[in-house]
């Protein structure tokens, strides 16, 4: 039996994280020990297009039914992208982590590949600002919009300047201060000054 074959009938022909029954294919965990149906899953087109990425997270709540799955390939995806998201401020995410439990070899598993993904695009990945510009440790940057800052109580208006700013580990946000008080941006709202 074919891998594709063993995995339509281990899904029961839908996607092994959403559930979708369209343009479904073979997808190889990464950093899995082999190449066999016990290493890979079947994901839909969407699901595969946007692993590791910061698209539209709220797609990625289905995962918190597929995290529950025997399948030990399918518990590191889902683990792999909850993970992910949570490093993307998706607190949903971190929730859902903190309830999945993996036997000690599916973590490493797990792990192996996060690890490995997580350092590459933090060693490549450069923080840009709305317009694509790299930003710097004690850059000056403009707030292109206005945001609502959660638990200080204020809103930062469009045009306030933020002076030196900090990088953080997530090229998706910096550090800077806002009214006196420290908090993290997200860089696309940003303009370098």
């Amino acid at each position: 039996m074919s891998i594709e074959a063993s995995l339509m009938a281990r899904s029961g022909a839908k996607c092994e994280l959403c559930a979708a029954e369209q343009a479904l294919d073979v997808y190889a965990v990464p950093a899995s020990p082999s190449e066999d149906a016990d290493h890979s899953v079947l994901l839909c087109a969407d699901c595969r297009s946007q692993l590791q990425t910061a698209g539209d997270s709220n797609r990625w709540r289905c995962l918190s039914d597929s995290m529950w799955s025997p399948v030990p390939a399918v518990q590191v995806l889902a683990w792999r992208q909850l993970h992910f998201l949570s490093q993307q401020g998706e607190h949903w995410a971190q929730e859902q982590l903190d309830m999945l439990y993996l036997d000690d070899e599916t973590r490493q598993w797990a792990e192996a590949g996060a690890t490995h993904s997580a350092q590459d695009d933090d060693a490549e990945a450069p923080t840009l600002d709305s317009n694509g510009n790299p930003l710097q440790e004690g850059d000056s940057v403009t707030l292109i919009k206005d945001l609502e800052v959660k638990g200080a109580g204020f809103t930062a208006k469009r045009g306030t300047l933020v002076k030196g700013i900090r990088l953080t580990n997530n090229p998706l946000h910096i550090e800077g201060k806002v009214n006196g008080i420290q908090i993290v941006l997200v860089a696309a709202y940003l303009k370098k000054a």
